[in-house]
């Protein structure tokens, strides 16, 4: 989602850092647990060796504590050996990986992410954190296998026979006054989220997406279920409450269909006000706003990125809330439940000039 004013730039969760040495750290990893189980297979070999000998030998073997410990170094120094040379090719085979893997254009947290199959591998600012999936939160239950993705980039999803997924678009004033809705409907779009509003992230000030009522009219018209989002940046629940007061005087009169959404996101700028929130106090606030949505009569909603929902929020909190998931890979690395996905910001559709954010919810929303 673009913003307005002093709203421009938004992390994703998986921006690269600026770190160094990270393939060191995990060959050193996964050198230093080879050498273990190789030393730890000579020791028991020759133990079973020593069993052995005793057991076919009619003649009991004796061994002074001298010969044990020759015996014992002998077998110690050739375990080393082998587990030199085991090392050396699980290095070479680990750095083999992560050179082909890089080559091929893939991030330093891409890479990473299949080695560490029980965390979620992320970036934030400027380091990496690995985060255990829980078991407590609502998982998806997507496979890649499902995911049709046409010539022309538009995503869909399959119950391994027919589509089940519903094309949608999210629009603000950044995609234009003069949106053909008509068009955008013939071009399969089934719903479509609108900015309604927002708060700007420096000055606080309350802004109306001037483009809301006519997109809110005109794509009702042509069929198309409509929803809403509005950017917060409330700090307090005052604030909540003036932002939930302006969306619902804008819904007034619209015919809304789909999800009413707090939209709530962290923006790469010292400034922004909401940054500071801790993750207990923005959680308390978007549930104040999504209450305050359903009381209004609307199916609220929670559109965040993976770095949101991981770092900045308490989503065990936030479980009985539909959610909207941005995420811009081909792939369902993130492993919790949502309803709606973001996966281009960069989409074409017909009707529509400027680029435009591209959704498929898994069930109809509406």
């Amino acid at each position: 989602m673009k913003l307005v004013d002093d709203m421009e730039y938004l992390e994703t969760g998986d921006e690269e850092p600026k770190t160094k040495g990270v393939a060191g750290q995990i060959v050193r990893v996964i050198l230093i647990l080879l050498i273990f189980t190789v030393v730890a297979w000579f020791l028991l070999n020759f133990l079973t060796k020593l069993l052995e000998n005793k057991k076919d030998d009619p003649e009991t073997i004796t061994y002074t504590q001298e010969e044990m410990d020759e015996l014992v170094a002998k077998m110690e120094s050739e375990a080393d050996l082998k587990a030199d040379e085991a090392a050396h090719l699980a290095r070479q085979e680990v750095l083999s990986d992560i050179k082909v893997s890089l080559e091929e254009g893939n991030t330093y947290v891409e890479t990473l992410r299949p080695l560490y199959p029980d965390d979620i591998v992320i970036v934030s600012n400027g380091g990496f954190y690995f985060l255990p999936i829980r078991d407590d939160l609502k998982k998806n239950s997507f496979t890649e296998e499902n995911l049709v993705i046409s010539e022309d980039g538009i995503f869909s999803y399959t119950d391994g026979e027919k589509t089940i997924t519903h094309k949608g678009i999210d629009v603000s004033k950044f995609q234009g006054d003069k949106i053909d809705w008509n068009e955008v409907a013939s071009d399969g779009v089934e719903f479509a989220i609108l900015r309604a509003g927002l708060r700007g992230y420096g000055s606080g000030k309350l802004v109306e997406d001037e483009t809301f009522k006519d997109n809110a009219k005109n794509a009702a018209a042509a069929g198309i279920h409509v929803g809403a989002y509005f950017f917060t940046q409330a700090i307090n629940e005052d604030e909540v409450k003036e932002e939930a007061q302006m969306l619902f005087d804008l819904l007034e009169g619209c015919d809304i269909t789909a999800p009413v959404v707090v939209d709530v996101e962290k923006i790469n700028d010292d400034t922004a006000r909401m940054n500071a929130l801790t993750p207990s106090e923005r959680t308390d606030l978007v549930i104040k706003f999504c209450e305050m949505i359903e009381n209004a009569g609307y199916k609220p909603m929670i559109y965040h990125n993976m770095e949101m929902s991981l770092i900045m929020l308490e989503m065990e909190r936030l479980e009985q809330y539909d959610k909207w998931f941005a995420y811009y890979n081909p792939n369902f690395y993130y492993p919790y439940e949502y309803k709606v996905w973001q996966y281009s910001e960069k989409g074409k559709v017909k009707g529509i000039k400027e680029p435009v954010d591209l959704n498929i919810s898994f069930e109809e929303i509406w």
